[in-house]
């Protein structure tokens, strides 16, 4: 079974990105496994003279858990029509490096509005050379109206949109399709 690696932009436990990807990990589940990654806000700000020597411990774990996954998605809200800092943040340790090279990826952009974040974080991907296609590219728009307060995806439009999105990136990653 592939291994998925789950970066949330979100520095909120409880937020929608979180809610969406313990969807896609149900919805999923027969084809490959999601693990979450949700310390983008434990990590030490950029240093680009650390980013190749003496680089942080945290920071290693994270590229080694990005680069030893089979694929990568991306859950994250809009803030201030752009991606949040913790997650430019993190993928900025991983500039210098490979981890992001023809690894499978899939961008799901959950805000208000979130059409400016979710261009430049395909922008960003992009230049990182990370492998994603239009159908492993997911933007949700006023989502706090389609999650309920205990958590369930109540907008049956975004459940079939992340339902499609789920079976796009298994292709990707390389399983039949389910």
């Amino acid at each position: 079974m592939k291994n998925v690696i789950a970066l949330i932009g979100s520095a909120t436990t409880s937020s929608a990105n979180h809610k969406l990807i313990e969807y896609i990990r149900t919805e999923a589940s027969d084809t490959f496994q999601v693990t979450i990654y949700d310390r983008l806000k434990t990590l030490p700000h950029f240093d680009p003279e650390l980013s190749l020597e003496h680089t942080p411990s945290a920071i290693r774990e994270m590229r080694n858990l990005i680069e030893d996954a089979d694929g990568v998605i991306i859950s994250t809200p809009e803030y201030v029509f752009s991606i949040p800092s913790g997650l430019k943040n993190a993928i900025e340790w991983c500039v210098a490096t490979t981890v992001f090279s023809g690894k499978p990826l899939g961008i799901i952009t959950a805000s208000t509005s979130g059409i400016k974040g979710h261009e430049e974080l395909q922008l960003i991907m992009h230049t990182l050379t990370a492998t994603f296609t239009p159908e492993t590219t997911l933007l949700i728009q006023g989502v706090k109206g389609k999650i309920d307060a205990h958590g369930v995806i109540i907008d049956l439009e975004t459940r079939e949109s992340l339902r499609l999105f789920t079976k796009a990136l298994s292709a990707l990653l390389g399983n039949e399709s389910h």
